[in-house]
């Protein structure tokens, strides 16, 4: 078993695109229920609506790249909506039973066959990321033990989320932020004082969603395709787990999370993997094992929940939701 390979491979993960685009995702998660107190369970709905309005709007109507990724804003904040408008008004519960099920009607409308020649069906899209890898502003060469495609998308995708952690950070240090903070704990007594609280949530909801698309773009465009199975509904449920493992009601828990997450995956995969090649474990393949890396994970998320609560960086007050 070759440990240096398997702890870089994991060491690898912190930076990766995939990270990133879970840091975001999760970022999201962070204005919808670390601060608003909004139960999204639909997180993975607006990453494929993200992912797919933007490969939709390059490959069929052909327009520029940052076309295509107002395209997928756009999109997503009219998801926010359809989704919010309905259900804000009502209790907590409701907007999670709508947006774990508007999740998977985006995942079953893009796998229609009727659409294949719009949205691929179940083989998805592909060749949809060329507009972006021409901006690349690094000549081809080694960049850290990267190419010049894998390099730029890192820097691209970290910068992205340490451009919308800053955003989100300063939203929540202004007025707009406490009285979203004042809604997650007690939102009649934030309505006593004449504040709107409905339209306070939409806000909410909407920024969290766009945030969610810009996510299903960074994980689509490494990969230079982008597929239904991959925005199932355990998707929004790993983003959780990067969420409490960060901790809620933060901006920088998510980030972490996001690399804690993948970080303990990679190590668990690698480590199992090797056990198996090296014959001292004998009751499990490689399939079984890649099963048994999420059990181990989920395992290690109760303990957490059990002995942490609030996180790696959360406080413990961030908890007494009302």
């Amino acid at each position: 078993m070759d440990l240096g390979f398997i702890f870089s491979s994991a060491a690898g993960e912190l930076f990766s695109p995939t990270t990133a685009a879970y840091a975001l995702a999760a970022l999201g998660l962070a204005v919808h229920f670390g601060y608003s107190g909004l139960l999204n369970f639909g997180q993975a709905g607006f990453m494929a609506v993200g992912a797919y309005g933007f490969a939709i709007s390059t490959l069929t109507f052909g327009v520029p790249f940052f076309v295509g990724l107002l395209i997928a804003v756009i999109c997503s904040a009219i998801f926010a909506l359809l989704l919010g408008i309905p259900t804000l008004r009502l209790r907590a519960d409701y907007l999670a039973i709508v947006t774990i099920a508007a999740a998977e009607i985006v995942r079953y409308i893009v796998t229609t066959n009727q659409l294949t020649s719009v949205t691929g069906s179940a083989n998805g899209l592909a060749a949809f990321e060329g507009g972006f890898y021409a901006m690349n502003p690094f000549p081809e060469g080694s960049y850290f033990g990267m190419n010049n495609r894998d390099f730029f998308i890192r820097v691209v995708g970290w910068g992205l989320v340490i451009i919308c952690c800053t955003l989100v950070w300063l939203l929540m240090r202004s007025p707009w932020g406490r009285v979203l903070k004042g809604i997650r704990e007690d939102e009649n007594a934030v309505r006593s004082l004449g504040k709107n609280v409905y339209a306070y949530k939409m806000q909410a909801l909407v920024i969290g969603g766009v945030l969610g698309a810009l996510a299903g773009m960074i994980f689509t465009l490494p990969r230079g395709a982008v597929q239904p199975a991959n925005y199932g509904t355990e998707l929004t449920f790993f983003l959780y787990t990067c969420l409490l493992l960060g901790g809620l009601g933060t901006v920088l828990g998510p980030v972490v999370g996001a690399m804690i997450f993948w970080v303990v995956l990679s190590l668990t995969q690698g480590i199992l993997y090797g056990l198996i090649e090296s014959g001292a474990v004998t009751w499990l393949n490689t399939v079984q094992a890649g099963q048994l890396r999420y059990i181990l994970v989920g395992v290690a998320l109760m303990l957490l929940m059990i002995f942490r609560p609030q996180g790696v960086f959360g406080n413990k007050k961030e908890l007494a939701f009302a």
